[in-house]
This record gives structure tokens, C-alpha cells and sequence, in this order.
């Protein structure tokens, strides 16, 4: 076979072999909707719903709800928050966990200051089911939260670090009674503390 023939050969095979090959093409992410001017104060200390929102302290808990359609899992939320003052809670956000019935909270620096998890699960809080883990906590610093609800999966991230990573299935979710129920279907909330939160967004995942 010549050179030319050889070179042709050759092209022709990788041709074919290109057309055979399966090519990704890969999902654009839906669009990010962001979640700004249409927060209502639910109780406890001052609230400035602007951007940040400011959740003052209170004797017990200050939270806002979002007034506008909720996040509908599967679902993936971003936002930023930062404890100004206190040692509770800075960031609690209440959430679909199946439906805007069956809602769950995420709890970001409870009890003392520095408890994660997420409250109820199977009628166990943030601070004794299989999610409660602990992280030290700042003041005056901001953190980037993720939170991922897709299938029965409740996934989190705190400063880019996996902090809960639960499989629901089978498992009775609900929100711990009491006053952070009026933050459902969706809300953010601190306890006993001044909280700064910005930059608040999800997305649809389906």
C-alpha cells in the first residue's frame, strides 16, 4: 500500500470510528432565580427586608417569609449569611422537603452556636438525627450555603465543605413545632441572634 494510500485508509477509519462514537452533549443548568423584595417580617427582633436581609435579635427567634412561589423540589438554593451578634442559630432555612405541606428547616449554628443539621427528621431535630454535625462558626464572617433537594436526597454545603448528605426515603419529615412553622413553605430565621443574609437564589433541577 503507498503512503497516500496508507494516509487515505487510515482517515476513512477514523471517520467511521468518529461516527460510531457517542457524543455528550452536556444539560444546560436551568436559570437561577434570584429571591429579593418580597420577604415579610414573621416576629421577633427588627427585620430590614433589603438586600441583605437583616434578621435583628430577638428574645427567641426572628424570621422572614418569602411572600413570592417557593422553591419546588428538586431544587438546588444558594446563599450567603454571616452572625453579627449572638450565640444561636444565624441561619435557619425552611424549606419543601416533598411539598410546601411537608416542609423541613436546615439549621446552621444551633444550640451553643454551633450545631448543623436538619429538624425533623422522623421527629428527631437538627441536633439528634443522623444529620447533626458540628462546625465553629464566626462572627462577622460570611458563608456560602448550598442546599440540594433531589429525589428523596437532602445534600448541604457550608464554605464548600459537605456538611449533610441524607437519604428521606421512608422517613417522616416535618418541622419542629413551635414557632418556626411560620416560616413555611419558605423562610429564613435566627435565634437569640443578629443575622446578614444576601445573595439568596434557586433553581429548578428537573
Amino acid at each position: 500500500m503507498t503512503g497516500m494510500k496508507r494516509r487515505r485508509w487510515m482517515m476513512l477509519c477514523g471517520l467511521a470510528a468518529a461516527g460510531c462514537r457517542k457524543v455528550e452533549t452536556p444539560v444546560e443548568a436551568r436559570p437561577w432565580i434570584e429571591m429579593r423584595g418580597q420577604w415579610e417580617g414573621m416576629g421577633g427582633g427588627e427585620i430590614d427586608t433589603g438586600e441583605p436581609l437583616r434578621i435583628g435579635w430577638g428574645e427567641t427567634m426572628t424570621a422572614v417569609r418569602w411572600k413570592g412561589a417557593p422553591p419546588t423540589p428538586p431544587f438546588e438554593l444558594e446563599l450567603m449569611a454571616k452572625r453579627i451578634n449572638g450565640t444561636d442559630f444565624f441561619c435557619a432555612v425552611t424549606f419543601p422537603a416533598r411539598s410546601p405541606e411537608e416542609c423541613v428547616t436546615l439549621i446552621v449554628g444551633g444550640w451553643g452556636g454551633g450545631t448543623v443539621g436538619i429538624s425533623c427528621i422522623d421527629d428527631k431535630d437538627a441536633s439528634e438525627n443522623e444529620t447533626t454535625t458540628y462546625e465553629k462558626f464566626e462572627t462577622d464572617v460570611w458563608y456560602p450555603i448550598r442546599l440540594v433537594r433531589k429525589g428523596e436526597r437532602i445534600e448541604a454545603w457550608i464554605d464548600g465543605a459537605k456538611m449533610i448528605d441524607v437519604d428521606t426515603t421512608g422517613k417522616a419529615l416535618a418541622l419542629r413545632p413551635g414557632a418556626i412553622e411560620d416560616c413555611a413553605p419558605f423562610g429564613l430565621a435566627s435565634w437569640q441572634t443578629s443575622a446578614l443574609i444576601r445573595n439568596v437564589r434557586w433553581r429548578p433541577l428537573d
